[in-house]
């Protein structure tokens, strides 16, 4: 195997912002913000969104990221629903 080719592989925390969680795995992945974790060292921390303690396959709860959906976003930005009830209407008066 050649030398200084492959990445450094150390341990690493991973910190789950939406429930405040953390894991340390061995990664490559790097970070300048660091932490000092359970065992007294002071590991990398990169902040992941979700993580198996969040994620609604592995806790078994739906929970919704944001009140209103793409679909809602989009017809609240062009008024959508607005020209699409009174076309609606007027398609109704004339059948």
């Amino acid at each position: 195997m050649k030398k200084d080719i492959h990445p450094d592989y150390h341990p690493v925390v991973f910190k789950d912002t939406s429930t405040g969680d953390a894991f340390m795995i061995q990664s490559t992945a790097t970070s300048k913000s660091t932490i000092e974790w359970e065992d007294g060292n002071t590991y990398p921390v990169v902040a992941v969104e979700i993580s198996s303690k969040s994620h609604p396959f592995y806790t078994g709860k739906m929970k919704f990221v944001d009140s209103a959906g793409r679909v809602e976003k989009f017809q609240k930005k062009y008024n959508w629903d607005k020209r699409n009830a009174s076309e609606g209407e007027d398609k109704k008066e004339t059948e």
